[in-house]
């Protein structure tokens, strides 16, 4: 995973990523980073899914409720992980989008303000149709929409900014080229992340826990293909990183 981001990066359109603080190839990550300078770096903040996490969000939400976990206090360690290995985390997102959960969205908005990092991953994805989105995935989007005002609500009292718009979430581990071509032609004014997946399917990458393996090596390709970087012409559309938008301000 961390090679399949450095090559997208490198000969594709990839201009952001996350770092998991809590990840086996923390080490392996941050060296990838300081090879690759103009990389944009956020921190991936973990609470779930991850060895000594609850395994599911249902669980964490029973963990929350029960206050055995106190999200402040273990994603800000992550974060001053990050930190200390001389890296300056440019934007926050959570694995599984646990920051959609109040308490953790508070936490996640505090974060922001106090180690002033002011771009937080709007998880609300935009209105997609077509074979290749399911619907029980169009449903858990629409879902996560009702909780927009609130969202919105919080980051702004902590001074802490997001996109005009996110992309990704119905179609990952689904696309390929052409199809991502047709999501950028079809993109609204303003900005938009697009959340991706990309990786190398090797041995190791299939060993893993994760449920992305083959489908990583296609996000790769789709991300390098030729066919997206003409549509990004066609559509006018210019790639930028979380650093950069704040640079412009």
């Amino acid at each position: 995973m961390n090679r399949g981001i450095a090559a997208a990066h490198q000969t594709g359109i990839l201009t952001a990523t996350t770092l998991m603080a809590t990840g086996a190839q923390f080490d392996d990550a941050v060296k990838l980073a300081r090879e690759h300078p103009s990389l944009d770096v956020g921190a991936h903040l973990v609470l779930v899914g991850s060895p000594g996490f609850p395994d599911s969000v249902t669980q964490l939400i029973a963990a929350l409720a029960q206050k055995r976990i106190q999200p402040y206090e273990v994603l800000s360690a992550q974060v001053r992980r990050i930190l200390d290995a001389g890296i300056q985390p440019s934007h926050l997102d959570t694995h599984k989008h646990t920051h959609l959960l109040p308490p953790v969205l508070e936490a996640v908005a505090r974060i922001g303000e106090e180690f002033r990092i002011p771009w937080v991953r709007r998880p609300f994805d935009l209105p997609m149709s077509g074979g290749g989105v399911s619907w029980g995935r169009r449903l858990v989007s629409q879902s996560f929409g009702l909780l927009r005002r609130r969202f919105h609500r919080v980051l702004s009292a902590h001074g802490c900014r997001t996109t005009d718009h996110f992309a990704g979430f119905q179609i990952t581990g689904n696309y390929d080229g052409a199809e991502l071509a047709r999501l950028i032609r079809n993109l609204p004014d303003g900005v938009t992340e697009f959340m991706c997946h990309p990786g190398f399917c090797t041995d190791e990458l299939r060993g893993e826990r994760t449920r992305l393996k083959e489908s990583r090596q296609k996000e790769l390709e789709a991300l390098r293909s030729p066919e997206v970087r003409q549509a990004l012409c066609e559509a006018n559309c210019q790639l930028v990183s979380y650093a950069q938008m704040e640079a412009r301000g």
